[in-house]
C-alpha cells in the first residue's frame, strides 16, 4: 500500500508541472503543532534536511509551533539527521514519575522536566540554530492578553472560555484574548539591520501579531512556551526581549500554521533567478487547520488562497489504519497506556519505523516527479 499522498495549491501545482521540484524552489517549510503526531515525520525530516536540502545554497524560512518548533529548531543544528534521531528517541521515551496519590503528573512537574530536557538537548548549541548560514527559524507562541496576561487557577480557564467563544464567532477576534508572537532568528548578512530578526515569510494581516528577535537569552523560554499546552504545562512568563505576560503553545493561535504565505511578488520560475517561493509542508494530514480551537470547526479546515504556493506531504489515511492502534501516535496514548510507558514507546517506535516508507516514496517521487499524482489541496 502506498503511504505518501501529495496535495498542492494551484500555484505550486503549476510550478511543478512546468519545472518539477528542486531544493532551490523551496522558500518556506512549516512545522505543525500536534504533539506525538509529529513523530511520523521524523524519516521525512532526516531526508529533507540531512540530504535533499543539504547541498543547496539559498535561504529557507522554517516556521514552527509546538513540536513543529522543536523539529524546525533541530533542523538548524549541525548534523541534523543525527539530531532528529535524538529528538525522536527522547520524545518516544518520555515519562514522568507520579507523585504519591496522583494519577497524572502536575503541570509544574511536566514543565520543570521538559525544560531540563530542552536544556540537555540544546545546551551549548543555541548558536548553531541562530547562526545557521541558510535557515531562518521562526518560533510561534501564543501570548495571553488582559485576563490571560497571567496564569491563574481561575483566570486561565475563564480566559480560555472567552477565547473559545470569541473564536467560534470570528477567528481574528480571538486576538483580544491571545496574540501571535513570533520569535525570529537573526536575519542573514544581506539584511543586517533587521531589529526584530529575519523578515517573516508570511503576511500578518490575518491575525494580531508581534515579532521578537530570537537570541541566546530567549531561545529556550520561547521554545518551551511554544510547546506549553494549557493545563498540561505551565505558561512561560516574561520572556526576555518580548512583551511581558504569559506565553503558551503556539498551536493555540496557529495549530497547523495556515498562514498567508503568498509572496509579495509572484513566484519566479525555477529556471529564473532568485528564490521561487514554494512552501513545502511535511504534515500528518491533508487539512491545514488554522488554530487549535478550530479543530471542531470543520468549515475552517479547507484550503484558502493563503496556501496557493504550498505542497503538502501527508500519510494516506488508509495507510494510517495499519499503524499500531489504527491511528497516528497522539496524546490520548498517554491515557491509553497509563504508567506502562514502555508499551507506549513500543507502539510509537513501530509507527515511526513504518513511516520510513513516507521518506522512501518521497525520494522516489523526487527522482521522477509525476504531477498527475498530486491532488488538490
Amino acid at each position: 500500500m502506498k503511504a505518501l499522498r501529495l496535495y498542492a495549491g494551484p500555484a505550486a501545482r503549476r510550478h511543478i508541472e512546468q519545472h518539477g521540484l528542486r531544493p532551490q524552489d523551496v522558500r518556506v517549510i512549516p512545522g505543525a503543532a500536534g504533539g506525538p503526531k509529529g513523530l511520523i515525520l521524523g524519516p521525512l525530516d532526516r531526508f529533507l534536511f540531512g540530504d535533499w536540502l543539504a547541498g543547496s545554497t539559498h535561504e529557507v524560512h522554517l516556521v514552527g509551533a509546538s513540536i513543529g518548533a522543536w523539529r524546525m529548531a533541530t533542523a538548524c543544528l549541525n548534523d541534523p539527521a543525527a539530531a532528529f534521531e535524538r529528538l525522536e528517541h527522547d520524545y518516544i521515551h518520555q515519562h514522568y514519575e507520579l507523585p504519591p496519590g496522583r494519577k497524572r503528573p502536575t503541570a509544574e512537574q511536566v514543565s520543570r522536566e521538559f525544560g531540563q530536557n530542552l536544556q540537555a538537548f540544546y545546551g551549548g548549541r543555541i548558536g548553531e540554530v541562530l547562526n545557521h548560514p541558510r535557515y531562518r527559524l521562526h518560533i510561534v507562541t501564543s501570548r495571553g492578553r488582559h485576563i490571560l496576561g497571567r496564569e491563574g487557577s481561575a483566570r486561565t480557564p475563564l480566559g480560555y472560555l472567552g477565547a473559545f467563544l470569541t473564536n467560534t464567532v470570528r477567528r481574528k477576534a480571538m486576538g483580544a484574548w491571545l496574540e501571535r508572537v513570533v520569535f525570529s532568528a537573526p536575519a542573514g548578512a544581506s539584511q543586517p539591520s533587521a531589529p526584530h530578526g529575519a523578515p517573516l515569510p508570511f503576511s500578518t494581516s490575518d491575525y494580531r501579531t508581534r515579532q521578537v528577535r530570537l537570541s541566546e537569552a530567549n531561545f529556550q523560554p520561547a521554545l518551551q512556551a511554544s510547546c506549553s499546552i494549557p493545563f498540561v504545562l505551565q505558561a512561560i512568563h516574561d520572556i526576555p526581549g518580548a512583551p511581558p505576560g504569559a506565553y503558551w503553545d503556539g498551536g493555540i493561535t496557529d495549530y497547523h500554521l495556515h498562514l498567508d504565505y503568498r509572496p509579495a511578488a509572484p513566484p519566479q520560475s525555477a529556471v529564473g533567478e532568485g528564490a521561487p517561493g514554494l512552501v513545502l509542508y511535511p504534515h500528518f494530514q491533508r487539512n491545514v487547520v488554522p488554530g487549535w480551537l478550530d479543530k471542531g470547526l470543520a468549515w475552517r479546515h479547507g484550503a484558502t488562497p493563503f496556501l496557493d504556493s504550498m505542497l503538502v506531504l501527508a500519510p494516506d489515511p488508509q495507510w494510517v489504519k495499519r499503524l499500531p492502534n489504527g491511528k497516528l501516535p497522539d496524546r490520548t496514548d498517554f491515557t491509553r497506556y497509563g504508567m506502562d510507558w514502555r508499551a507506549r514507546a513500543k507502539a510509537w517506535g513501530a509507527a515511526v519505523a513504518a513511516s520510513q516508507q513516507l521518506a522512501e516514496e518521497w525520494q522516489a517521487w523526487l527522482a521522477q516527479p509525476r504531477p498527475e499524482q498530486i491532488a488538490v489541496l
